[in-house]
């Protein structure tokens, strides 16, 4: 009988796939050596945002900063979030430049941050003691060098024959190693360049600088600052007014009169008057308030809320009405020349909107303006200075300048319309107004309608068109912040923060940034859901 011998035991592969993997394994490729790169920046970058919210003490950005970081790195240095690595940059960029900035706008909406409230107590201070300050009449006159070190201007002063340095920021401190020219004043500071006296005398920009800088003498804000006139000699100018950080006053020593700090961020005496510089408090929802409440201000953004709803609508329902009408008419086979034609009326499109505004507002001059000349024979109407012919002028320059691209977008969705459907329709007897009401343009609402929503959304904030075409004028007689008869709501946001001059009221504008924006996206949320209807049409 023959027995079986035994089966032999499989062959241990572990060798063969030891030297597979090291024929695989030749270090790291290029892409890793570019992440790890990229990534070395983008921790740089990041250490430098800690560290200076640090110094700023800035909490908020510094946490935000630390998550993010830290995400970043987590995603980018595992495998597993393969997902992530792609989603990361879009979530930062939505995160800093969407979500950050509507935060940051609807806590500045919560504050009296503005003219007169535009720092911290501290810098309030500091301001108030500066516009109180008198040279001292025993201040000496110290040899001055005037210092540079990147955009950063000191002053150097020599004491008894020490050199003190210092900047607006860093009170005057001993420099080791300075040196003393024949002069008497510091011709070298470690660390600083010594601004030659030539171009003290010749930079009228720089000696404005210089006359308005102020070195603290310590750091007590009551001791007093170096000052100079000439940029080679200074002196110890003191405040009459005078910080006490305990009972939380300022005193002018002069008068005798008490200015005590309130809960409205300002410095108020018991007369009532008030130091012109203030704090950014928290006001809770008084900006809010004061858009319904106040009257001369709540009257006023109502007529420019309304004009804005108007403009807003005119803004898309002519323009697209124009537009499909010159589609239509232009899709038709039988035009001759159509592409040359259709290639004038886009003109219009090509050109930036701020230069046509620009261009329509003297256009419509009344004193020269060739719309009155060649028009209206020479008739004097004041197109800019009368409210509602103020209002018809920036409608018709709003409409040159968006109709062709509803032109543009009409004649597509005219040229992918199903020709079987109208030619059914015409078969069956439906004229030319009854295929336009019901098939042509029901299908082209159908393909049109978020372009109209987003437009109307883009129109209600048209801040150019407005704003170059007219600044918002006429005024509106005892309008508050200058607001005027074409004004509209992110116009009216733009003159109330002041940045075109005047007071600024950023608490109150940011307020009304979010009034906008719930406006705006309330609307078309209601708009997006009513399209849906159109659809049916299919």
């Amino acid at each position: 009988m023959t027995v079986d011998a035994p089966p032999a035991p499989p062959a241990t592969t572990d060798a063969p796939h030891r030297e597979s993997h090291a024929r695989r394994w030749r270090g790291p490729g290029w892409g890793f050596l570019v992440k790890l790169a990229l990534m070395a920046l983008v921790n740089a970058f990041g250490v430098m945002t800690l560290l200076s919210a640090f110094r700023a003490e800035s909490w908020v950005v510094f946490g935000g900063m630390l998550v993010l970081l830290l995400a970043a790195d987590i995603v980018y240095f595992t495998r597993r979030a393969l997902p992530l690595k792609y989603l990361v940059p879009g979530l930062v960029f939505l995160l800093v430049f969407q979500v950050f900035i509507f935060g940051y706008t609807a806590y500045i909406a919560f504050t009296n941050y503005g003219t007169g409230h535009a720092g911290t107590q501290e810098q309030a201070v500091e301001a108030a003691l500066i516009q109180g300050e008198r040279r001292v009449e025993d201040s000496p006159t110290y040899p001055l060098s005037v210092l540079q070190r990147g955009d950063q201007l000191g002053f150097a002063i020599v004491d008894d024959g020490d050199v003190l340095a210092g900047t607006v920021d860093e009170p005057l401190r001993e420099a080791r190693g300075a040196e003393i020219g024949q002069a008497g004043t510091p011709t070298e500071v470690p660390g600083w360049t010594v601004v030659p006296k030539a171009t003290v005398i010749t930079d009228a920009e720089l000696q404005a600088q210089i006359a308005a800088l102020r070195v603290p003498v310590s750091d007590d804000p009551n001791d007093g600052s170096i000052r100079t006139r000439d940029g080679s000699t200074g002196a110890v100018y003191e405040s009459t007014l005078v910080w006490d950080a305990d009972a939380q006053t300022i005193t002018d020593t002069t008068t005798g009169t008490v200015y005590t700090a309130d809960d409205r961020g300002s410095f108020v005496a018991e007369d009532g008057s008030a130091l012109p510089a203030g704090w950014y408090v928290n006001v809770g929802f008084e900006n809010f308030l004061r858009i319904f409440t106040d009257p001369a201000l709540a009257g006023t953004l109502l007529s420019v809320t309304v004009w804005t709803f108007v403009f807003a609508t005119l803004s898309v329902l002519l323009p697209f009405a124009l537009g499909l009408i010159l589609a239509i008419i232009y899709n038709d086979a039988r035009i001759k020349g159509r592409r040359f034609l259709r290639t004038l009326y886009i003109l219009p499109y090509a050109f930036p909107a701020f230069m046509s505004a620009l261009l329509f507002r003297g256009m419509f001059n009344a004193e020269f303006g060739v719309i009155n000349d060649l028009f209206f024979f020479g008739a004097h109407i004041n197109w800019l200075g009368d409210p509602w012919l103020a209002r018809a002028a920036v409608v018709w320059v709003n409409l040159w300048l968006t109709y062709p691209y509803y032109f543009l977008v009409c004649t597509g969705a005219l040229q992918a319309l199903p020709q079987d459907t109208l030619e059914a329709a015409a078969i069956d007897g439906a004229g030319r107004a009854r295929q336009l009401r019901s098939i042509i343009l029901p299908l082209v609402l159908v393909a049109t309608a978020p372009l109209l929503i987003s437009s109307f959304a883009f129109s209600f904030n048209n801040f150019t068109v407005i704003y170059m075409f007219n600044n918002g004028g006429p005024s509106i007689p005892g309008a508050p912040y200058a607001l005027g008869a074409t004004d509209i709501l992110i116009s009216a946001i733009y003159d109330i923060s002041g940045v075109s001059g005047g007071a600024a009221d950023y608490g109150l504008a940011s307020a009304l940034s979010i009034l906008v924006f719930a406006v705006v996206g309330g609307i078309s949320a209601i708009a997006f859901r009513q399209t849906r209807k159109l659809e049916e049409f299919q």
